[in-house]
């Protein structure tokens, strides 16, 4: 066990954690601003079916939102534990953004969420849904600043080192660092794509179980046309995204797309296997020039290799073929939502094909997600932020066997946690299907006794 290094096994410890703790925050994000919608739409119109779905998912709301703050207590732990040259170093910058979460965010939803679940019926209607509106915000805001300071760590700005230490500078430079708006918005479409095809898929495996209530088409409805408005604006700013990086993170670029050597008019590496002893693509199959053109929209533009950055790039394989995994799940998001928004349009109604598809891809947007966060923070290496702090500088003195013990620790916990969180999921929508199964065989009287 000892034999292990112990600055991989904290790396590994904290991507399972991270890994794990994202998908709440995710959903939490892009469900509180559907909540709203659902709420907002009873109001105008007082069509019950709009308070349905708003009682349905906010029951998942407040699971998801548990699950988020555990797991996110843990992973601060670790900085603690595993990490402490971090906070040792660019304390002054990481403390004050963290805090500033906790108090114009964490506080704002733990509170408001109170009246979300308990307060409808004591207090106005019009209360109540500004409680949801806060909620929602207050998701985006808590966001707003763990990206501010996750960007930071790959764009600094604003601050100076004084005896080895960040002191800030300009705290507008440091929020608004250069990668945070790509950062922030490509994470907010694809809370809202995560979250469409949460709700399109369990609602359309609630309409495979013929539970075809108003609640249920309405949920289905709002989620694909959602979803096939958000994925192509999210394929744009990925790119915009993609061309701020190649700015300032060129080695990632050059991981994501494949590129050993520095060359002119770069091909686009489709398929390969990264071999990092031969620093060379096995089985490659790429379309020429054309990586120059979408990364410098000029068919001969100079893009630099992996070689020329020498031991200061990330792993090559994690990063390629996470960046393919994230692309070819978005491009099926694209087909998908497109053809069953069509499907909802000209028709009114899905075929139980497309419903057992959008049930397949109900957390199509978790593999997206995790998939681009990986390219996001493996990409990084062997910085933990760039240009200043290394990971292995970071790193604690903790032994590998006690890592390796709390890692699978862990790990067991999460994966039964996270299965636990599943089941419970599927659980309230065989209820919900019960429950309208039962009022559909009642008679019209009693139904509303």
């Amino acid at each position: 066990m000892e034999s292990l290094d112990p600055v991989v096994l904290a790396r590994i410890q904290f991507a399972a954690n991270i890994t794990f703790h994202i998908l709440f925050p995710t959903i939490s994000i892009g469900l509180g601003w559907f909540l709203l919608f659902f709420k907002i739409r009873f109001v105008a119109t007082q069509q019950s079916h709009w308070m349905d779905a708003y009682q349905f998912w906010i029951k998942i709301f407040a699971l998801t939102f548990a699950l988020g703050v555990v797991s996110g207590i843990t992973m601060s732990f670790q900085f603690g534990t595993n990490w402490p040259g971090f906070m040792n170093t660019v304390g002054n910058v990481a403390g004050p953004l963290l805090a500033y979460e906790v108090l114009t965010a964490f506080f704002l939803e733990a509170t408001m969420l109170g009246i979300m679940l308990f307060g409808r019926g004591r207090v106005s209607e019009r209360v109540h849904t500004l409680a949801t509106f806060l909620v929602a915000a207050g998701t985006t805001a808590s966001a707003f600043w763990i990206l501010a300071l996750n960007s930071w760590m790959h764009t600094p700005a604003g601050y100076a080192m004084i005896n080895g230490k960040a002191h800030v500078i300009s705290w507008m430079a440091v929020i608004f660092n250069p990668s945070f708006p790509y950062r922030l918005t490509h994470m907010l479409m694809a809370s809202g794509l995560t979250v469409a095809f949460l709700l399109a898929g369990i609602s359309a495996y609630r309409w495979l179980k013929n539970d075809k209530a108003r609640d249920v088409v309405a949920t289905l409805r709002t989620a694909m046309f959602v979803a096939a408005i958000l994925t192509p604006l999210q394929i744009i700013v990925g790119d915009l995204h993609g061309l701020n990086t190649l700015k300032y993170e060129p080695e990632k670029i050059a991981a994501m797309e494949g590129i050993w050597d520095t060359q002119a008019g770069a091909p686009a590496v489709l398929i390969a296997i990264p071999d990092a002893a031969s620093q060379s693509n096995h089985y490659e199959l790429a379309i020429p020039k054309l990586a120059s053109f979408y990364l410098t929209h000029d068919w001969h533009g100079e893009i630099k290799g992996i070689k020329a950055f020498g031991e200061q790039h990330p792993p090559v394989a994690p990063v390629f073929f996470a960046f393919r995994i994230m692309v070819g799940v978005g491009l099926l998001m694209l087909a998908v939502s497109w053809f069953v928004a069509w499907q909802i349009h000209a028709r009114k109604d899905i075929t139980a094909l497309s419903a057992k598809i959008l049930v397949v891809m109900t957390f199509a947007g978790w593999i997206a997600l995790v998939s681009g966060w990986y390219v996001t923070e493996v990409g990084r290496q062997p910085w933990l932020v760039y240009g200043v702090l290394t990971t292995a500088q970071a790193a604690s003195a903790v032994s590998a066997k006690n890592i390796a013990t709390t890692l699978l620790l862990y790990f067991l916990l999460y994966v039964a946690l996270l299965i636990s969180y599943i089941s419970v999921m599927f659980h309230l929508a065989k209820k919900a299907i019960y429950k309208n199964d039962l009022a559909e065989q009642l008679p019209q009287g009693v139904q509303h006794v």
